[in-house]
Protein backbone atom coordinates (compact mmCIF):
# COMPACT_ATOMS: atom_id res chain seq x y z
CA UNK A 1 0.00 0.00 0.00
CA UNK A 2 2.25 2.66 1.29
CA UNK A 3 4.57 1.90 -2.24
CA UNK A 4 1.37 2.79 -3.87
CA UNK A 5 0.54 5.90 -2.48
CA UNK A 6 4.48 7.03 -3.08
CA UNK A 7 3.82 6.71 -6.88
CA UNK A 8 0.73 8.52 -6.40
CA UNK A 9 2.65 11.48 -4.96
CA UNK A 10 5.24 11.15 -7.03
CA UNK A 11 2.85 11.37 -10.06
CA UNK A 12 1.23 14.28 -8.31
CA UNK A 13 4.52 16.54 -8.66
CA UNK A 14 4.39 16.53 -12.28
CA UNK A 15 0.70 17.04 -12.91
CA UNK A 16 0.59 20.94 -13.86
CA UNK A 17 -3.58 21.27 -14.43
CA UNK A 18 -6.19 22.93 -12.17
CA UNK A 19 -8.77 21.01 -12.80
CA UNK A 20 -8.63 17.72 -9.62
CA UNK A 21 -10.64 15.82 -11.62
CA UNK A 22 -8.38 15.88 -14.20
CA UNK A 23 -5.82 14.83 -11.99
CA UNK A 24 -7.64 12.43 -10.36
CA UNK A 25 -8.14 10.69 -13.83
CA UNK A 26 -4.73 10.70 -15.11
CA UNK A 27 -3.64 9.04 -12.16
CA UNK A 28 -6.85 6.40 -11.29
CA UNK A 29 -5.76 4.55 -15.05
CA UNK A 30 -2.36 4.42 -14.10
CA UNK A 31 -1.93 0.56 -13.35
CA UNK A 32 -0.59 0.69 -9.36
CA UNK A 33 -4.22 2.25 -8.50
CA UNK A 34 -7.19 -0.36 -8.18
CA UNK A 35 -10.98 -0.01 -9.18
CA UNK A 36 -11.73 0.19 -5.44
CA UNK A 37 -8.50 0.55 -2.53
CA UNK A 38 -7.27 2.37 0.34
CA UNK A 39 -4.90 4.44 -2.14
CA UNK A 40 -7.53 6.44 -2.80
CA UNK A 41 -7.38 7.42 0.65
CA UNK A 42 -4.53 9.78 -0.71
CA UNK A 43 -4.86 10.35 -4.10
CA UNK A 44 -8.41 12.03 -3.90
CA UNK A 45 -6.56 14.50 -1.48
CA UNK A 46 -3.55 14.77 -3.50
CA UNK A 47 -5.68 15.63 -6.78
CA UNK A 48 -7.34 18.50 -4.93
CA UNK A 49 -4.26 19.71 -3.17
CA UNK A 50 -2.47 19.63 -6.31
CA UNK A 51 -4.68 21.83 -8.38
CA UNK A 52 -4.82 24.15 -5.89
CA UNK A 53 -0.84 24.43 -6.01
CA UNK A 54 -1.46 24.54 -9.61
CA UNK A 55 -3.72 27.33 -9.52
CA UNK A 56 -1.93 29.91 -7.18
CA UNK A 57 -2.40 28.06 -3.64
CA UNK A 58 0.00 28.90 -0.93
CA UNK A 59 1.56 25.73 0.02
CA UNK A 60 4.61 23.66 -0.13
CA UNK A 61 3.37 21.06 -2.04
CA UNK A 62 6.13 18.63 -1.70
CA UNK A 63 5.87 18.41 2.39
CA UNK A 64 1.53 19.28 2.00
CA UNK A 65 1.66 16.26 -0.69
CA UNK A 66 3.57 14.39 2.09
CA UNK A 67 1.95 15.06 5.02
CA UNK A 68 -1.58 14.09 3.32
CA UNK A 69 0.49 10.92 2.35
CA UNK A 70 0.88 10.34 6.34
CA UNK A 71 -2.69 10.52 7.27
CA UNK A 72 -4.43 8.73 4.49
CA UNK A 73 -2.06 5.58 5.42
CA UNK A 74 -3.80 5.85 8.89
CA UNK A 75 -7.11 5.45 7.67
CA UNK A 76 -8.47 1.93 6.85
CA UNK A 77 -10.33 0.32 4.05
CA UNK A 78 -13.88 -0.03 4.06
CA UNK A 79 -14.35 2.89 6.43
CA UNK A 80 -17.60 3.90 3.98
CA UNK A 81 -19.71 0.90 5.12
CA UNK A 82 -17.58 0.06 8.87
CA UNK A 83 -17.31 3.45 9.62
CA UNK A 84 -20.21 5.29 8.05
CA UNK A 85 -17.42 8.04 6.64
CA UNK A 86 -15.90 7.74 3.10
CA UNK A 87 -12.34 7.99 2.81
CA UNK A 88 -12.81 9.86 -0.17
CA UNK A 89 -14.79 13.27 1.89
CA UNK A 90 -12.06 12.65 4.66
CA UNK A 91 -9.07 13.09 2.75
CA UNK A 92 -10.54 16.29 1.19
CA UNK A 93 -11.23 17.26 4.56
CA UNK A 94 -7.26 16.08 5.64
CA UNK A 95 -6.19 18.09 2.65
CA UNK A 96 -8.10 21.47 3.82
CA UNK A 97 -6.65 20.96 7.00
CA UNK A 98 -3.38 21.31 5.28
CA UNK A 99 -4.28 24.03 3.65
CA UNK A 100 -5.35 25.83 6.53
CA UNK A 101 -3.28 24.63 9.05
CA UNK A 102 -6.17 23.55 11.31
CA UNK A 103 -5.18 21.06 13.95
CA UNK A 104 -8.16 19.85 17.15
CA UNK A 105 -7.30 22.69 19.16
CA UNK A 106 -7.86 25.36 16.21
CA UNK A 107 -10.24 28.01 16.96
CA UNK A 108 -10.61 29.83 13.99
CA UNK A 109 -13.46 29.41 11.57
CA UNK A 110 -11.57 26.43 9.25
CA UNK A 111 -12.15 23.89 12.13
CA UNK A 112 -16.50 24.33 11.71
CA UNK A 113 -16.18 25.03 7.73
CA UNK A 114 -13.96 22.15 7.28
CA UNK A 115 -16.87 20.06 9.23
CA UNK A 116 -19.77 21.82 7.07
CA UNK A 117 -17.59 20.92 4.10
CA UNK A 118 -17.43 16.97 4.60
CA UNK A 119 -21.27 16.80 5.94
CA UNK A 120 -22.45 18.06 2.92
CA UNK A 121 -20.31 15.96 0.95
CA UNK A 122 -21.28 13.04 2.77
CA UNK A 123 -24.93 13.70 2.02
CA UNK A 124 -23.99 14.40 -1.29
CA UNK A 125 -22.96 10.09 -1.14
CA UNK A 126 -25.64 9.33 0.72
CA UNK A 127 -28.34 10.58 -1.57
CA UNK A 128 -26.89 7.86 -4.05
CA UNK A 129 -26.24 5.10 -2.00
CA UNK A 130 -24.31 2.33 -2.16
CA UNK A 131 -22.67 -0.56 -2.44
CA UNK A 132 -19.43 1.81 -2.68
CA UNK A 133 -17.93 2.82 -5.31
CA UNK A 134 -14.41 4.80 -4.79
CA UNK A 135 -14.82 6.46 -8.04
CA UNK A 136 -17.96 7.47 -7.59
CA UNK A 137 -17.81 8.65 -3.97
CA UNK A 138 -14.41 10.64 -5.38
CA UNK A 139 -16.42 12.68 -7.74
CA UNK A 140 -19.53 13.19 -5.78
CA UNK A 141 -16.59 14.91 -3.41
CA UNK A 142 -14.89 16.45 -5.90
CA UNK A 143 -17.95 18.49 -6.65
CA UNK A 144 -18.40 20.04 -2.81
CA UNK A 145 -14.45 20.14 -2.53
CA UNK A 146 -14.06 22.92 -5.93
CA UNK A 147 -17.13 24.51 -4.86
CA UNK A 148 -15.61 25.43 -1.69
CA UNK A 149 -12.39 26.08 -2.57
CA UNK A 150 -13.87 28.50 -5.19
CA UNK A 151 -15.68 30.17 -2.28
CA UNK A 152 -13.23 30.18 0.18
CA UNK A 153 -10.07 30.80 -1.16
CA UNK A 154 -8.19 33.37 -4.05
CA UNK A 155 -8.04 30.60 -6.44
CA UNK A 156 -10.34 28.82 -8.94
CA UNK A 157 -10.12 25.29 -9.61
CA UNK A 158 -11.52 24.43 -12.82
CA UNK A 159 -14.34 22.06 -13.14
CA UNK A 160 -15.74 20.30 -15.82
CA UNK A 161 -18.80 17.81 -16.49
CA UNK A 162 -18.27 14.36 -15.23
CA UNK A 163 -18.20 11.25 -16.91
CA UNK A 164 -17.08 7.85 -15.80
CA UNK A 165 -14.84 5.74 -18.06
CA UNK A 166 -14.90 3.00 -15.06
CA UNK A 167 -18.10 1.47 -15.04
CA UNK A 168 -16.77 -1.76 -16.88
CA UNK A 169 -14.06 -2.56 -14.72
CA UNK A 170 -16.76 -2.38 -11.25
CA UNK A 171 -18.63 -5.37 -10.75
CA UNK A 172 -20.73 -3.71 -8.32
CA UNK A 173 -21.09 -0.56 -10.80
CA UNK A 174 -25.02 0.68 -10.19
CA UNK A 175 -25.06 2.11 -13.60
CA UNK A 176 -28.16 4.05 -14.66
CA UNK A 177 -28.64 4.83 -10.95
CA UNK A 178 -25.05 6.74 -10.47
CA UNK A 179 -24.73 10.34 -11.95
CA UNK A 180 -21.83 9.91 -13.58
CA UNK A 181 -22.47 6.81 -15.88
CA UNK A 182 -22.03 6.87 -19.17
CA UNK A 183 -24.30 4.87 -20.37
CA UNK A 184 -22.93 3.15 -23.96
CA UNK A 185 -24.32 4.19 -27.36
CA UNK A 186 -25.99 2.04 -29.42
CA UNK A 187 -24.74 0.80 -32.42
CA UNK A 188 -26.55 1.47 -35.96
CA UNK A 189 -25.98 -0.48 -38.91
CA UNK A 190 -27.79 1.07 -42.06
CA UNK A 191 -27.55 -1.98 -44.87
CA UNK A 192 -28.20 -1.94 -48.92
CA UNK A 193 -27.44 -4.01 -51.41
CA UNK A 194 -24.06 -2.82 -52.53
CA UNK A 195 -23.42 -0.52 -50.26
CA UNK A 196 -22.48 2.17 -52.18
CA UNK A 197 -25.00 4.83 -52.00
CA UNK A 198 -28.00 5.62 -49.77
CA UNK A 199 -26.14 3.25 -46.57
CA UNK A 200 -23.18 5.13 -47.07
CA UNK A 201 -24.97 8.26 -46.98
CA UNK A 202 -27.11 7.49 -43.74
CA UNK A 203 -23.30 6.15 -42.40
CA UNK A 204 -22.21 9.98 -43.32
CA UNK A 205 -25.03 11.26 -42.16
CA UNK A 206 -25.35 9.44 -39.07
CA UNK A 207 -22.08 10.42 -37.20
CA UNK A 208 -22.10 13.72 -38.60
CA UNK A 209 -25.46 14.74 -36.82
CA UNK A 210 -25.73 11.86 -34.11
CA UNK A 211 -22.54 10.74 -32.93
CA UNK A 212 -23.55 11.92 -29.56
CA UNK A 213 -26.33 9.74 -29.47
CA UNK A 214 -25.51 6.34 -31.56
CA UNK A 215 -22.34 5.11 -33.38
CA UNK A 216 -22.83 4.85 -37.30
CA UNK A 217 -22.11 1.76 -39.48
CA UNK A 218 -23.21 0.54 -42.81
CA UNK A 219 -22.10 -2.47 -44.96
CA UNK A 220 -24.30 -4.34 -48.03
CA UNK A 221 -24.91 -8.18 -49.42
CA UNK A 222 -22.39 -7.41 -51.86
CA UNK A 223 -19.39 -4.74 -52.23
CA UNK A 224 -18.72 -2.36 -55.14
CA UNK A 225 -15.33 -1.03 -55.74
CA UNK A 226 -15.78 2.24 -54.58
CA UNK A 227 -18.90 4.57 -53.36
CA UNK A 228 -21.02 6.11 -55.87
CA UNK A 229 -19.69 8.87 -57.19
CA UNK A 230 -22.52 11.18 -57.50
CA UNK A 231 -22.80 10.42 -53.44
CA UNK A 232 -19.64 11.96 -52.79
CA UNK A 233 -19.63 15.03 -54.82
CA UNK A 234 -22.83 16.18 -53.28
CA UNK A 235 -22.44 14.94 -50.00
CA UNK A 236 -19.57 17.04 -50.16
CA UNK A 237 -21.07 19.80 -51.51
CA UNK A 238 -24.18 20.10 -48.88
CA UNK A 239 -22.19 19.15 -45.86
CA UNK A 240 -18.88 19.00 -46.67
CA UNK A 241 -18.11 15.77 -45.99
CA UNK A 242 -15.61 13.44 -47.93
CA UNK A 243 -17.17 9.61 -47.28
CA UNK A 244 -14.32 8.54 -49.21
CA UNK A 245 -11.55 9.75 -46.31
CA UNK A 246 -13.40 7.40 -43.86
CA UNK A 247 -15.37 5.24 -45.48
CA UNK A 248 -15.87 2.34 -48.05
CA UNK A 249 -18.14 -0.43 -49.43
CA UNK A 250 -18.51 -3.48 -46.67
CA UNK A 251 -19.84 -6.74 -46.29
CA UNK A 252 -22.52 -7.37 -43.09
CA UNK A 253 -19.95 -9.56 -41.79
CA UNK A 254 -17.23 -6.90 -41.81
CA UNK A 255 -18.85 -4.84 -39.20
CA UNK A 256 -19.71 -5.21 -35.60
CA UNK A 257 -22.74 -6.60 -34.39
CA UNK A 258 -25.61 -3.89 -34.28
CA UNK A 259 -27.76 -3.27 -31.61
CA UNK A 260 -30.26 -1.17 -34.43
CA UNK A 261 -30.47 -2.52 -37.85
CA UNK A 262 -32.23 -0.64 -40.70
CA UNK A 263 -32.48 -1.51 -44.16
CA UNK A 264 -32.58 1.54 -46.69
CA UNK A 265 -35.44 -0.32 -48.69
CA UNK A 266 -33.68 -2.90 -50.52
CA UNK A 267 -35.56 -6.00 -49.85
CA UNK A 268 -32.13 -7.47 -48.53
CA UNK A 269 -31.70 -10.07 -45.70
CA UNK A 270 -29.95 -9.87 -42.92
CA UNK A 271 -28.68 -13.39 -41.08
CA UNK A 272 -25.79 -11.35 -39.40
CA UNK A 273 -28.15 -10.10 -36.77
CA UNK A 274 -30.11 -13.52 -36.70
CA UNK A 275 -33.44 -11.03 -36.55
CA UNK A 276 -35.48 -8.95 -38.74
CA UNK A 277 -35.06 -5.32 -39.19
CA UNK A 278 -35.67 -2.81 -36.94
CA UNK A 279 -36.89 -0.59 -39.50
CA UNK A 280 -37.00 -0.57 -43.28
CA UNK A 281 -36.67 3.52 -44.59
CA UNK A 282 -38.13 2.44 -48.05
CA UNK A 283 -35.99 4.67 -50.12
CA UNK A 284 -35.75 5.17 -53.67
CA UNK A 285 -32.30 4.67 -55.54
CA UNK A 286 -31.28 7.30 -56.63
CA UNK A 287 -28.06 6.12 -58.96
CA UNK A 288 -27.80 7.17 -61.69
CA UNK A 289 -30.79 10.36 -61.94
CA UNK A 290 -30.53 13.76 -61.30
CA UNK A 291 -28.68 15.57 -58.61
CA UNK A 292 -32.00 17.30 -57.24
CA UNK A 293 -33.39 14.00 -57.00
CA UNK A 294 -29.90 12.61 -55.60
CA UNK A 295 -30.56 15.81 -52.79
CA UNK A 296 -34.02 14.71 -52.02
CA UNK A 297 -32.96 11.37 -50.80
CA UNK A 298 -30.20 13.10 -48.51
CA UNK A 299 -32.12 15.40 -47.00
CA UNK A 300 -34.90 12.31 -46.66
CA UNK A 301 -32.04 10.84 -44.86
CA UNK A 302 -31.27 13.54 -42.84
CA UNK A 303 -34.71 13.80 -41.66
CA UNK A 304 -34.94 9.91 -41.09
CA UNK A 305 -31.52 10.32 -39.10
CA UNK A 306 -32.72 13.03 -37.13
CA UNK A 307 -35.69 10.95 -36.30
CA UNK A 308 -33.58 7.98 -34.98
CA UNK A 309 -31.34 10.20 -32.47
CA UNK A 310 -34.21 11.56 -31.15
CA UNK A 311 -35.86 8.01 -30.29
CA UNK A 312 -32.61 6.91 -29.33
CA UNK A 313 -31.67 9.52 -27.00
CA UNK A 314 -35.72 8.98 -25.45
CA UNK A 315 -34.70 4.99 -24.39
Amino acid sequence: MEERVKKIIEACLKEKGTNPIDIFYNLAQMDFVRIHGPEHHVLDGASLLTAFYNAGGNIDLPSSLNELMKRGLQMPGATCGMWGVCGAVSSMGAALSIIDGTGPLTSDASWGKHMEFTSKALYSLSQVGGPRCCKRNAFLSFQKAIQYINENYDVELEYNNIECCFNEKNEQCIKGKCPFYKKPKKKVAFICVHNSCRSQIAEALGRHLASDVFESFSAGTETKPQINQDAVRIMKELYGIDMEKTQYSKLITDIPSPDVAISMGCNVGCPFIERGFDDDWGLEDPTGKSDEEFKIIIKEIESKILQLKDKESMI
